[in-house]
């Protein structure tokens, strides 16, 4: 995670109203605002490879995907996942009508930077939603999935690394390890 942006407290309201006029966006994490600054290309091209598959998956069917531009809100955390999904309607923040509450699904792709807090403070965060059925995290250094699924007994890990499909049993889907990283590791020539 990067440094605060701010170091004094910062009020949900504040930071909602900050957020409309700020030219990059930041997360919330007890009542602290920290910048979230640009990825690498492979963190790029591999959440749009992630969304695009669900998007593909989840047409005609009642759960929606959505890119990095809609704020989530869990617990003591406000941010904007790399993907997440929605199944109905969704359930909008009282303060704030563009943050949701109700995610199905969350996708994370990790970065050297944020792979400790994706682990750690956000997943604990994120644990809180009731809504929420897994927890997806998308390595960018080698071709590896892993998802959390809540299950009666607590959140279950499964992995899937090259040649293998994990599925996504909330929303009735997959994604193939080896189209996801398709191309993302080479150059464009």
């Amino acid at each position: 995670m990067t440094q605060p942006a701010a170091r004094q407290p910062v009020t949900f309201a504040e930071y909602v109203e900050l957020e409309r006029t700020s030219e990059i966006k930041h997360q919330l994490v007890d009542d602290e605002l920290f910048d979230m600054s640009g990825g690498t290309p492979e963190h790029a091209a591999l959440i749009l490879s992630v969304g695009s598959s669900l998007k593909n998956q989840l047409r005609g069917r009642p759960c929606r995907p959505f890119s990095s531009e809609l704020r989530v809100r869990a617990g003591d955390l406000t941010t904007y996942p790399d993907c997440s999904v929605v199944c109905g309607p969704l359930e909008r923040d009282p303060q704030d009508s563009s943050t949701i509450l109700n995610p199905t699904l969350l996708v994370e792709v990790l970065s050297d930077s944020t792979e400790a807090f994706d682990r750690g403070r956000k997943f604990e965060q994120y644990r809180r939603i009731p809504s929420l059925r897994e927890y997806v995290l998308v390595r960018q250094d080698e071709p590896h999935i892993e998802v959390y699924t809540r299950e009666a007994q607590g959140w279950v890990l499964r992995e899937a690394g090259r040649g293998e499909k994990i599925g996504l049993a909330s929303i009735g889907c997959e994604l193939d390890v080896d189209s996801v990283y398709e191309g993302v590791f080479e150059t464009p020539g």
